[in-house]
């Protein structure tokens, strides 16, 4: 038992050290390309593309033909007025049965089962695209926390000047108690969020290494995006509309739900339908009387006459099933419409903004290089303010643009553009 422990304990890190490392640095089309088909979403998502392959199959097989080999060793005491008093009355049966038409049962139950693996191949596709999402998401968070770390630390750098100042000025009684001790506090605040960005950090990287299916290889480095053409025309928003509620994976696959309910409910109005059957029999008897025969074939039609309630309870939920699947489209077709509405409007003030910040970073770079120049000439000690400034503008213009890009792949998401069903199912065998 100990023995097995030790294997489940140590089997995780010596699966993360099979695989291959991590690139040094990393960019975000080697992170996106690192997307593992065995991440346990996407496992999932497989799993029940699998399942819904299987109903298909089992539906398929229930008209198939049927090969049944019975035999029966058995001891008769016949009756003293029988011509036949043999005792051994063990035989043999080779029993060969086909459905031949069921009036349409089994080919709406068919039909169902297609539409249900339709449907949860599209489901598999969203969620290999929300999986392409998550891995761009936490790629940006990393270069967020970088960005963030080097404002703090330079706040850190700019502050601990000052205050150091401050303590020979109060050794020298020039400050008094209060306010050094007013300044000193402040330098807390400053080191504590420094000490908040460095978590932060690392809380990024190890999000991005699970993204990646790599809990194992924290990402140490990686590489700023190409600066987005935020000026680009976006489609309007009627024609971005009219392409997600065509394209959108999860609503195709509330279509095929649909299709599949539909079948379902066609099938359960012909479930105690008539049945015509073809049956062959090939048989050996050991005690042989004038009833047995070698072989025999028929055609076979089952009629039913009564089924209780059962059939109006099986119609009656598979009507319920298609309503349900009919008000789900419905809805995400509204919370799609929304959700488009919302990127594209974020989309507009993303644009905006980032113009704004581009001014103010323009300002701010003329700004610190006459800070520079003062304080060469020792006119001025505000370069390290200045500084800061530089940094907290390039952060804020870095979570822009990364909203801005991630929000551009949402939509082509939601539209089914993001990835395509045949190349990812491929990549992900």
């Amino acid at each position: 038992m100990r023995r097995w422990l030790l294997l489940a304990i140590f089997a995780g890190p010596a699966c993360a050290m099979a695989m291959e490392p991590l690139p040094q640095p990393l960019s975000l089309e080697q992170a996106l390309a690192l997307v593992d088909g065995e991440h346990p979403l996407l496992l999932q998502a497989r799993a029940e593309e699998e399942r819904a392959r299987a109903r298909l199959q089992e539906v398929r097989s229930d008209d198939d033909l049927s090969l049944l080999l019975e035999g029966r060793l058995q001891y008769l005491d016949p009756a003293e007025q029988s011509n036949f008093q043999e005792t051994n009355d063990s035989r043999a049966h080779l029993r060969l049965e086909k459905r031949l038409y069921d009036f349409g049962y089994t080919r709406a139950r068919e039909a169902s089962a297609e539409a249900g693996l339709k449907a949860a191949r599209w489901n598999g596709l969203d969620a290999r695209q929300r999986q392409h999402l998550a891995v761009m998401r936490a790629f940006f968070d990393v270069l967020l926390a970088d960005l963030e770390y080097t404002r703090d630390n330079e706040a850190v750098a700019i502050a601990y000047v000052r205050v150091d100042k401050l303590r020979e000025r109060h050794k020298l009684g020039q400050i008094s108690d209060l306010e050094l001790l007013e300044k000193e506090t402040l330098y807390e605040k400053v080191l504590s969020r420094r000490a908040a960005s460095a978590a932060r950090q690392r809380e990024t990287r190890m999000r991005l290494a699970l993204a990646l299916n790599r809990p194992g290889q924290l990402p140490a480095e990686l590489l700023m995006p190409p600066v987005p053409d935020m000026d680009e025309a976006l489609p309007e928003v009627d024609e971005l509309y009219a392409m997600v509620l065509q394209h959108n994976p999860s609503l195709e696959a509330l279509r095929h739900r649909i299709t599949a309910a539909d079948r379902t409910l066609a099938a359960a109005a012909r479930r105690y339908g008539p049945v015509l059957r073809g049956e062959m029999l090939a048989s050996y008897y050991n005690r042989e009387t004038r009833s047995t025969s070698p072989f025999s074939a028929a055609l076979v039609l089952e009629m039913p006459l009564f089924s209780g309630g059962r059939d109006d309870a099986e119609t009656a939920r598979a009507r319920a099933d298609l309503l349900d699947s009919q008000a789900r489209k419905s809805r995400l077709e509204l919370e799609l419409r929304q959700q488009v509405l919302d990127l594209w409007l974020e989309q507009e003030k993303l644009r905006r903004r980032a113009s704004e910040l581009r001014v103010r970073e323009e300002y701010r770079d003329l700004y610190l290089d006459r800070s520079r120049t003062l304080y060469e000439l020792e006119r001025t000690s505000d370069l390290g303010d200045a500084m800061v400034q530089i940094s907290a503008i390039k952060l804020e213009l870095a979570r822009i643009r990364f909203q801005w890009l991630l929000n551009r792949e949402r939509l082509r998401a939601l539209s089914g553009q993001l990835l395509t069903p045949g190349s990812e199912q491929e990549k992900n065998g």
